[in-house]
């Protein structure tokens, strides 16, 4: 099995989403000891945004990197992310390399009825952690909901989100919300393969 773990939380070791993929990738290489593990820091090795000079793969350097970027999605088995929320939604880093993994004719492709995702057999665990509570619903709330809908477009089906949320209503609400995430993470079910 082959795991791609990617972080995209710019708070360094004061991140909550980073502890919950520590912990998910803890948890399937615990089941899986052959596992293979990459790991890639987005807030550490920030991918460019998306330009015309990027469609247009006017730049050998930066379509070589997309290639790459592709290729190791297209390798894993189960991809854990890290997807603190900013400002109702993503970060921007992993925005970035959400550009360079929904292409046309390679993870998704048009046809007479409509988009159709290519992407089949993957397994996507999503740490979310948010500073405030949103319900059912909500219409504030655009990480969680843009991110099933993106992969749902790729053609994962196999998509899990555990949250930490209401961090920052008080250091103890952030602590009994980090314990419920950890506890779900850690409950066999929660993460089996």
């Amino acid at each position: 099995m082959k795991v791609l773990h990617i972080d995209s939380s710019i708070l360094g070791d004061n991140s909550a989403s980073r502890v919950l993929t520590r912990e998910i990738v803890s948890q399937l290489t615990a089941e899986h000891p052959a596992a293979q593990v990459q790991y890639v820091d987005l807030a550490v090795t920030a991918l460019p945004h998306m330009s015309g000079r990027s469609l247009a793969k006017l730049d050998a350097d930066e379509s070589a990197t997309d290639a790459r970027i592709m290729s190791d999605f297209l390798a894993a088995d189960v991809i854990v992310i890290g997807a603190p929320m900013y400002n109702f939604s993503i970060p921007t880093q992993l925005k970035a390399w959400i550009d360079r993994v929904v292409v046309a004719g390679k993870t998704f492709r048009y046809t007479a009825s409509g988009p159709e995702g290519l992407v089949k057999g993957k397994r996507v665990i999503v740490a979310v952690s948010r500073g405030s509570v949103y319900g059912p619903g909500s219409t504030a709330e655009y990480a969680e909901s843009y991110l099933k809908h993106v992969f749902g477009f790729i053609g994962i089906t196999d998509l899990e989100f555990i949250r930490a949320e209401g961090l920052g209503h008080s250091p103890e609400h952030r602590e009994k919300s980090m314990n419920a995430a950890l506890t779900a993470i850690r409950t066999p079910i929660a993460i089996a393969a």
